[in-house]
């Protein structure tokens, strides 16, 4: 004969359930992220040419933040360089982009559109000025380009800035001193090649593809650009503190320099750069993926192999946007 169970109580079912809804709450807390939310939506990163450093750094940035923000969709959106970047964050039509030091400090000094506006993320890496000639090139100095066809970047980028700054310090003027052409990375190398160019200056980081590519098809050599030349920028009206005298490491271009010979020359660096009006939770999580992306991203660009938590706080002439202060407030040692 089977035993009746004992009949349950309206009290004691309600006190079932409410022991059963503290369970899975406990549950669910434990499981559930509460209090932590991901960035969603869509933006913009304004790069560079497509065979530019900007461009490729653009890239494997995107890919780490696809990992680490899977609900962000991101828009790559290739320029002309740093001025024509600094242009579109601010005018609000890219979200995120890479500059210049240089290029910031005279976005502001000329008080362009939305210039009180624009915020760092971090520091990056230094670019340095190359300017490349025929391995059988008269050219030993600047001052010996007088008269030539010399690639001095796009109107828009940081190149060209650069660029007529080293021409003015050399006592050459930029515009009837040398023949000027306005092109990019992307272009130049061939330009060189076919003879249709004399010299072209870069300012990339090391090594910049474009350049490693185009030494492997022809002879080329890196012309020094001298500490006293780099003296001689004030006089060329330049922002001159934003630019030190660097050297160009003799393994950074193997088929140029043979492994035994590095090159003087100017170096200026990048920022990460957005506008107060960025999302500041989004900001942050970015900022967090470019400091720890760095290992990887840097096995294909070598110089994001140099940024570097502890002097990626260091955005001058701009300030840190509230997002990024965030981030480094919450690892700080």
């Amino acid at each position: 004969m089977s035993r009746a169970f004992p009949r349950l109580t309206r009290r004691r079912a309600l006190q079932g359930s409410a022991a059963l809804a503290v369970v899975s709450g406990l549950l669910l807390w434990w499981l559930l992220p509460f209090g932590e939310s991901t960035p969603s939506g869509r933006l913009t990163f304004s790069t560079g040419v497509k065979s530019g450093v900007y461009q490729r750094y653009g890239e494997l940035l995107k890919g780490a933040l696809a990992r680490d923000l899977p609900e962000v969709e991101i828009d790559l959106r290739v320029s002309e360089g740093s001025q024509q970047n600094l242009a579109r964050v601010a005018a609000g039509e890219a979200d995120y982009t890479i500059a210049a030091a240089d290029a910031v400090a005279t976005y502001q000094r000329d008080a362009r559109p939305g210039a009180q506006r624009l915020r760092a993320c971090a520091r990056l890496y230094d670019d340095y000025v190359q300017l490349v000639v025929p391995q059988g090139s008269r050219v030993e100095s600047p001052a010996d380009l007088r008269g030539m066809r010399v690639g001095v970047g796009q109107p828009g980028s940081g190149v060209r800035l650069i660029a007529e700054r080293v021409l003015t310090a050399a006592g050459l003027d930029p515009a009837d001193g040398i023949e000027p052409v306005s092109a990019g990375i992307d272009t130049m190398p061939d330009l060189l090649e076919g003879g249709r160019l004399d010299a072209f200056f870069w300012s990339g980081g090391l090594p910049t593809s474009a350049v490693q590519s185009l030494s492997e098809r022809l002879p080329i050599r890196l012309v020094p650009l001298d500490d006293k030349l780099v003296d001689r920028l004030p006089d060329a009206g330049s922002i001159t503190r934003y630019y030190r005298s660097a050297v160009i490491p003799a393994d950074a271009y193997p088929h140029i320099l043979g492994g035994s010979v590095q090159v003087q020359t100017v170096a200026v660096t990048n920022l990460l750069v957005t506008t107060t009006d960025a999302d500041p939770e989004l900001t942050e999580s970015i900022t967090r993926t470019v400091i720890n992306s760095r290992d990887r991203i840097g096995h294909e660009v070598h110089p994001a192999q140099l940024v570097d938590f502890r002097t990626a706080i260091y955005t001058d002439p701009l300030p840190l946007h509230e997002g990024a202060s965030r981030y480094y407030r919450s690892t700080k040692p």
